[in-house]
């Protein structure tokens, strides 16, 4: 259920653009976050968490404690008074395994009630169908189990051709775990083999990967990009191994906890609870029989939006929508994209998963255009690396990278950070697809009028750039050396023709 805020008139921003929010009530946090922008992948406008720790104890006791009622209701309060600020259109707020299962959650509900924010009670069903959801927008191609871990529970679904099939939901949070570590050596274990056995979910995962899902896992990989000098902090479509999970849960088991909070995006409240959270993992890899993990950072609130939409948006690239409103939003010309996408192509014979990364790089050709001029070239390595992206891993992010780079003017060589994710062959594409977008963007001034008049191709040796009638005209000096440069990086002889 959704509810609408306004009691003032909302501003000509608001109007034009709606904007929609989510409070998350977890186990372990809640939150709230803010979207704006296209259906199928609104950008993150605001993002605020309190870890109010419903879960703590709820294992023992079966009942929430009065500090994190305190907690909760204080940060529901300030949450209703943002989105009230924020003019948001629609508010959604949802509880999930805490609140579900404690015998005094109804106290919770009402106060939230009386705040003026209706809660909608998830079952564990659910919360699977939401965390499954979220990692389908995120990676569309997702074919595997999603697996996700939160405070109170642990979901599984298994994901297949974009739709959802098994899914349970096992009370098995991270919160609980502490409890579970009492009963003895090996008890962590022995839990997840049992649930797993009883609901007929052991060695489902057999040559399958398991997506990640939940604050905690994800710290987890953030600890391992930390350890092992990854070059790219992302943790999107991040992977990792049973036998790197194994050794991360040596390395919890032993370092201080001072050091973990130290690691980069680990948050001092996340930090104590890696250890069981790696436990649970480990334990989860060896009975489901998975053969790596990859992390969304997508999972139950972006399900939620996902799960929303029509089936036509729901099928629109995420990657490419995400791209094309980041081009229109931040370049000159808002049709220059596509156009120059169409215009490179007869040039390369490239594949399907090539073609997207290519489209996606012409979509961002022209973000770097308001940078300081000495900086083009890094805005659009920055954006292309660290830009908000999904369904695109490290080795795509860093082909982008290069194509704008190069386009931008950076050269043709490759930064360090870009040469460490992707292999020379990507790279030299890259390289080309860049040089071409240069001269395209050179050739046009950016607009579409002479793109659409004139025509690259290559016929194994030449490369050649026709231009008619009067457009003769606009091949200039610099045109002449861009046509030059692509001609040169894809060994063919630059030629002109009117």
């Amino acid at each position: 259920m959704a509810m609408l805020l306004f009691s003032k008139p909302r501003s000509e921003a608001a109007i034009a653009e709606p904007r929609t929010a989510i409070i998350d009530i977890g186990s372990n946090s809640i939150r709230l976050v803010v979207y704006q922008g296209p259906a199928r992948l609104p950008a993150t406008l605001f993002n605020e968490k309190v870890m109010a720790g419903l879960g703590k104890g709820l294992a023992e006791s079966g009942r929430l404690s009065d500090e994190s009622i305190a907690i909760a209701v204080a940060t529901l309060d300030r949450f209703a008074a943002l989105a009230r600020e924020i003019e948001v259109t629609s508010l959604r707020t949802v509880a999930t395994a805490a609140v579900r299962e404690a015998a005094n959650g109804r106290v919770l509900l009402d106060a939230a009630a009386k705040i003026g924010l209706p809660v909608e009670l998830m079952s564990g069903e659910k919360e699977a169908i939401a965390a499954g959801m979220g990692v389908l927008s995120a990676i569309p191609e997702a074919d595997g189990i999603v697996g996700d871990l939160g405070g109170g529970s642990l979901e599984l679904v298994r994901v297949k051709k974009g739709e959802l099939r098994d899914r349970v939901s096992f009370p098995l949070g991270v919160l609980r775990v502490a409890a579970l570590r009492q009963k003895g050596k090996g008890a962590i274990d022995r839990r997840v083999a049992k649930l797993l056995d009883q609901s007929g979910w052991a060695g489902k995962g057999k040559g399958l990967p398991l997506y990640l899902v939940g604050g905690s896992w994800r710290s987890l990989a953030r600890l391992d990009m930390h350890a092992t000098r990854y070059p790219l902090p992302i943790i999107q479509q991040y992977a990792m191994t049973p036998d790197t999970i194994a050794r991360l849960v040596r390395t919890v088991s032993h370092v201080g906890k001072g050091v973990l909070k130290e690691v980069p995006g680990v948050s001092s409240q996340r930090a104590p609870m890696l250890n069981d959270a790696a436990a649970v993992l480990a334990a989860l890899l060896r009975h489901l029989k998975s053969e790596r993990t990859v992390v969304s950072s997508f999972g139950l609130r972006e399900g939620l939006l996902y799960e929303a939409l029509d089936a036509e948006t729901r099928a629109q690239d995420p990657l490419i929508v995400a791209a094309r409103a980041d081009g229109q939003r931040l370049g000159r010309f808002p049709e220059h994209g596509d156009l120059l996408d169409r215009w490179i192509a007869p040039l390369f014979e490239d594949t399907p998963a090539m073609k997207r990364l290519r489209l996606a790089a012409c979509l961002l050709a022209d973000v770097g255009w308001h940078a300081n001029p000495e900086f083009r070239a890094e805005r659009g390595i920055e954006i292309a690396l660290h830009g908000n992206w999904v369904a695109i891993d490290a080795r795509g992010r860093a082909i982008v990278a290069q194509a704008l780079w190069t386009s931008l003017g950076g050269g043709n060589d490759s930064p360090p950070a870009i040469a460490a994710l992707a292999t020379p062959t990507d790279l030299k594409r890259a390289v080309q697809w860049g040089l071409a977008m240069r001269l395209g963007q050179r050739l046009s001034g950016g607009v579409a009028g002479p793109l659409e008049r004139a025509r690259l191709g290559e016929d194994g040796s030449a490369l050649t750039l026709h231009l008619p009638g009067d457009d003769a005209a606009l091949y200039g000096e610099t045109v002449q050396r861009r046509h030059v440069a692509l001609a040169t990086a894809c060994d063919r002889t630059p030629v002109l023709t009117r």
